[in-house]
């Protein structure tokens, strides 16, 4: 049990966080248009998308 609270718990959290700075960290690399924020305009579909949207599926 020493065991896991000694290596085996502290290297998983530090691995946990490297992947976290690394996943951060490679916006770096990204395409400018990639790296910035997603675009939240048209969130809600308008009821002429929805009604399209029905019409296409079926």
């Amino acid at each position: 049990m020493a065991f896991l609270r000694q290596v085996l718990a502290p290297f998983l959290i530090l691995l946990v966080f490297l992947v976290a700075l690394l996943a951060v960290s490679a916006r770096i690399f990204l395409p400018n248009d990639m790296a910035a924020p997603a675009p939240i305009e048209d969130v809600a579909p308008s009821q002429t998308d929805a009604v399209r949207m029905i019409f296409t599926v079926s």
